[in-house]
């Protein structure tokens, strides 16, 4: 009996409202439909703030990335340069090495020994 009547209670609760013809409570209506677009709004500025926040990171990201080209762009300069520095003294050695007598190498190779050693005892 129980059964019954919790039925019929959920029935006329789930058709509460309705009288032939139509809705009898609009208002409940308008009051959802108000609520749901405040939620909407509310969403919405959600949504406007986390873009705005996306818009000033990838901006922040984009001047990132253009320092860093900067700074590489210069460091692929100065290493240029000094590749071109080395070239000449690696050229110069050549030259020495080649042109020059036995005589000058050993007193090349003798003073490189000679301030190796100095260094050696000083930092001892």
């Amino acid at each position: 009996m129980n059964a019954r009547r919790d039925n019929r209670n959920n029935r006329v609760s789930l058709f509460d409202g309705i009288e032939e013809g139509g809705i009898r409570a609009q208002s409940v209506y308008s009051s959802s439909h108000e609520i749901d677009e405040h939620d909407n709004e509310q969403a919405l500025d959600g949504l406007q703030d986390r873009v705005n926040l996306l818009k000033r990171l990838s901006g922040d990201i984009n001047e990132e990335v253009d320092s860093h080209n900067r700074m590489l762009d210069r460091m692929g300069n100065d290493m240029d340069s000094s590749r071109g520095v080395l070239s000449g003294t690696m050229d110069k050695f050549k030259m020495v090495f080649e042109t020059k007598s036995s005589r000058r190498m050993f007193s090349l190779v003798a003073s490189f020994v000679v301030i190796f050693l100095i260094i050696y005892y000083l930092t001892k």
